[in-house]
């Protein structure tokens, strides 16, 4: 069973902002996923800017051009 809920994380503790329908001592996995921290997005940016020139310079060149004219049209 997969369920999301929010929580804020608070003195090293994750507080749930609603009960969860969990007996008592359910074992669970707890993935974070936290919104960005002043900064992060700018490094982000670049990240996937540069992966994407990357990209575009492997997949766009002449030389695959051969393989269009052997495909079924």
């Amino acid at each position: 069973m997969t369920t999301t809920v929010e929580a804020t994380y608070e003195n090293g503790v994750l507080k749930l902002q609603s009960r969860l329908p969990l007996p008592e001592k359910t074992h669970v996995k707890v993935t974070i996923q936290s919104e960005a921290l002043p900064g992060q997005d700018a490094e982000r940016r670049a990240w996937l800017r540069l992966s994407e020139e990357a990209l575009t310079a492997t997949w766009a060149n002449s030389d695959d051009d051969v393989f269009d004219e052997l495909l079924p049209r």
